[in-house]
């Protein structure tokens, strides 16, 4: 059905395209620069800042490395082993991963379900200062060499304050705090744009895969995170105004952050790997020629995980003492768990066989996750049992699995995203050859990293150790190992080469380079600023090899303003036109609020706290205020 404006449209099809541009474009200045609220250009940013981070931790990462590659390194102070090891882990799971996939959902989800933009444009805008700003925190600390020791999981009592005195305990947990403002409103904004914004006749057995693996990672970001910022906000408490809540000869309990922490990061695993898993699952049909297998199974696999993820938690603590019989039961969750997986798996499988395979670089990426993450699960389900992970608990081993879920499960599909659409992202296609390269590289040095860390685990060796004598066996493992991460740096460093290459000299793309199915590839590459002309109305779940909604784009009428189309939760039906707001420095201000009460309370100043608290009060309320409208668009929803 087409979509009602609220009033005629009168204007013929070339000026009410003009009419659009004029709307829509945003001046090229530095002001437009920091108060833009393009949902195109946020994602890219938060990609290219999480990125940036990637390169900072990954170079954190490569020192240990070298300093591990011997016996008796001499490379690091311990000091500045547990600096590296632990800025290496927290930037690495919570300033990458996380903010990475953000910024595939930021440019992608309102393209992929026919929306101009996100639902909360200027929220959004927000969320990204916002975390820019917390990574600037925890990085800073290194060059300040006052940068957090504890371990990206942050173990009490060896983070309070008698073990280990100075702010970089401070810094982790303030930095953690202001990040989870950013996370936190990212995934309701993921959720609201979802439910509400698609396109006339989406509905929910026609989304995307790849929304609704935001989806399903949005709400366990919401039920998750409030664990993790409880437990910093403690945290912060023992240390600074000597509270006792992690302190049993006050009654507190150590075990307690344990439970708070992994309550979180349990759910977090999957928080990090479910988008990945829908970028395969939305990739994957354009390289075998069908729509993926089993979308149905697909989508409820996403809520399963999205639910049982949250009963594992205990999984991380079989060896601290609790009682036995609480063990099955996480046992049994962990376990079952990977049913759900299982089932995501087999049917990519089930499409590449009844398909016509194009190999072509995203899917090679695809090809190399689907090795690497069922070696990851096989030693996940490992850890289920439990006299097992009594025996390999804090060893390499561990560090081996983690890398293989998170590194494998991951960054190869981020790897296989970011080919995949970088024709969307730039308008131009990338080096074939290199992006071979790359993968080669990438997955050989891969595997050669971190497979031996299994062995080395197994070994004995513990996963947080700066040096080490000769003669335990551990010796050729980390040589091997470092080996491997000096070829997996230099085919990532291939990927950021092909990509500068793309944006600088690569061949023009044209729409849909791939012939895909999906609503991203009907518009410009890159897209404009108001993403689609026309709204589409959409009659199948792939509604580019469907002639009824190719048609829809092609017929339909031009929808004026800076308004985009809402309609129901369920159906996709009832659309009605709503105002979108205008680009604003309000979001940059509001996040430079929150950081001056970050640094005053790093600092001890509870004065400067206190004047960025006013700040944040008075830029809300200019926020929140409600704007003057014309007579005209008074009679528009909002």
């Amino acid at each position: 059905m087409p979509v009602s404006t609220s009033q005629p449209q009168s204007l013929p099809d070339a000026q009410a395209v003009e009419e659009l541009e004029r709307e829509w474009h945003e001046r090229p200045s530095l002001r437009t620069w920091f108060s833009t609220v393009d949902h195109k250009r946020i994602g890219r940013r938060y990609m290219v800042t999480a990125g940036v981070f990637f390169i900072f931790a990954g170079v954190d990462a490569m020192v240990i490395r070298t300093q591990l590659a011997r016996p008796g390194g001499e490379l690091l102070t311990p000091e500045t082993y547990n600096q590296l090891f632990t800025v290496h882990g927290t930037a690495m799971i919570f300033f990458f991963a996380t903010p990475m996939f953000f910024g595939f959902g930021n440019f992608l989800v309102p393209l992929l379900i026919g929306a101009r933009d996100m639902a909360f444009p200027r929220l959004n805008a927000f969320g990204y200062w916002v975390f820019v700003l917390a990574g600037v925190i925890l990085f800073s600390s290194q060059l300040a060499h006052a940068a957090p020791t504890g371990g990206w999981f942050g173990y009490v009592p060896l983070t309070t304050r008698p073990y280990t005195p100075g702010i970089g305990l401070n810094v982790y947990s303030l930095s953690l705090l202001f990040l989870g403002v950013s996370t936190t409103i990212g995934a309701i904004n993921f959720i609201v744009t979802a439910l509400k914004l698609r396109a006339p006749g989406m509905s929910l057995n026609r989304v995307p895969l790849f929304v609704w693996a935001i989806v399903g990672t949005s709400f366990m970001v919401i039920f998750a995170l409030p664990a993790l910022n409880v437990a910093n906000a403690m945290l912060f408490l023992d240390r600074r105004f000597g509270t006792h809540f992690f302190d049993p000869s006050h009654g507190g309990s150590v075990l307690l952050w344990q439970h708070l922490f992994w309550i979180f990061g349990h759910p977090d695993v999957y928080i990090i790997v479910m988008p990945a898993l829908g970028i395969v699952s939305q990739v994957l049909p354009a390289f075998c020629r069908r729509g993926v297998v089993g979308y149905p199974l697909l989508v409820l696999s996403i809520v399963t995980i999205s639910i049982i993820s949250f009963g594992v938690w205990v999984h991380h603590m079989f060896a601290t003492g609790l009682p036995q019989l609480s063990y099955s039961f996480f046992s049994a969750a962990s376990t079952f768990i990977t049913i759900p997986s299982g089932i995501q798996i087999f049917a990519w499988l089930a499409t590449m066989l009844r398909g016509k395979i194009v190999p072509r670089v995203p899917f090679l990426f695809i090809a190399g996750f689907i090795v690497t993450f069922v070696l990851g699960g096989f030693t996940g389900v490992m850890f289920a049992i439990t006299a097992f992970d009594q025996q390999v608990t804090d060893s390499y081993f561990v560090v081996a699995h983690f890398h293989y879920v998170l590194f494998g499960g991951a960054v190869f599909p981020m790897i296989a995203g970011i080919y995949y659409w970088l024709p969307k992202f730039t308008g131009r296609m990338f080096n074939e050859r290199l992006g071979r390269w790359a993968f080669w590289l990438i997955f050989i040095g891969f595997n050669t990293t971190f497979f031996p860390m299994h062995i080395s685990g197994l070994l004995g060796m513990p996963r947080r150790v700066y040096s080490y004598p000769a003669g335990l066996g551990w010796d050729p493992w980390n040589l091997i190992a470092t080996i491997g991460a000096y070829i997996l740096a230099i085919g990532l460093f291939l990927v950021l080469t092909g990509v500068i290459h793309t944006v600088r000299r690569g061949r023009p793309a044209g729409e849909n380079p791939w012939d895909a199915d999906t609503l991203e590839w009907s518009t410009l590459s890159p897209p404009r600023p108001y993403n689609f002309q026309v709204i589409a109305q959409v009659h199948s779940v792939h509604p580019l090899w469907d002639k009824r909604s190719r048609a829809s784009l092609a017929t339909g009428e031009v929808l004026p303003g800076h308004r985009t189309v809402t309609s129901s939760e369920l159906d996709g039906q009832e659309p009605r036109v709503i105002e979108m707001p205008e680009a604003s420095l309000l979001p940059l201000v509001t996040a430079l609020g929150i950081l001056v009460v970050v640094l005053g309370l790093l600092a001890g100043w509870y004065w400067v706290s206190l004047a960025g608290a006013l700040v944040i009060l008075g830029t809300l309320a200019r926020w929140l205020w409600p704007p003057q409208r014309s007579a005209e668009e008074a009679g528009v929803a909002r």
